[in-house]
């Protein structure tokens, strides 16, 4: 199975607990950055498991219940936009990645330290050996795995903060700087969870 490739070649060469991993929130004007971490039993396929940026809703919610279901681990780590203004966005995701490395645990809460990390076109300073792939979530099955946990994570807190901050739309656009979200910024302000430095020409 192509998906599982990657995943494979690791498994033969003796690593048994490979954690995938991705973002979802990098380009986003609101809210945190957040990461997933995934591992997922030896030789196990999930059927419909892909980017989730190529999965409705629905689909990722479905397929968000049978990774959580079957996975070995998994681990989720957030950064604040007030930590992405000072630390820039790429040391805010790093971080959220080793945030969610540590935070890897079975269901029934226990630490699990991963062998391996496979990461999608990112790198990050742990004592792990690891693989940056580009384009991971179209290559890799547990990275695309990651991907959806990631989203549907992040996109039920996006929820939350709708009801927070009423007035931008949050629960539409997930925080992206869509023409609702970029005119609620000009019309109400940056709320106290807008990244400030994503939005200086916005706000001219």
């Amino acid at each position: 199975m192509i998906m599982l490739e990657l995943e494979n070649s690791l498994w033969n060469a003796g690593y048994e607990k490979i954690a995938c991993m991705d973002e979802v929130g990098r380009g986003c004007l609101f809210g945190s950055v957040l990461a997933a971490a995934v591992i997922l039993p030896k030789g196990l396929y999930i059927e419909g498991v892909r980017d989730s940026k190529k999965l409705s809703a629905k689909k990722r919610e479905v397929l968000y219940e049978a990774i959580k279901e079957q996975a070995i681990a998994i681990g989720v780590g957030t950064v604040s936009a007030k930590i992405i203004d000072e630390i820039n966005i790429k040391n805010a995701t790093r971080l959220a990645m080793k945030k969610a490395i540590k935070s890897l645990k079975d269901s029934e809460g226990n630490i699990v330290v991963p062998e391996y990390l496979l990461i999608d076109a990112e790198s990050i300073d742990i004592e792990i050996p690891q693989t940056a792939i580009i384009k991971g979530d179209d290559t890799s099955h547990g990275i695309a795995a990651a991907s959806i946990v990631a989203k549907v994570i992040r996109d039920r807190m996006c929820l939350k903060w709708a009801e927070e901050y009423p007035n931008y739309g949050i629960d539409q656009h997930k925080g992206y700087g869509t023409k609702l979200h970029r005119e609620a910024l000009l019309n109400h302000g940056p709320s106290q969870l807008h990244r400030k430095t994503f939005i200086k020409k916005i706000m001219g």
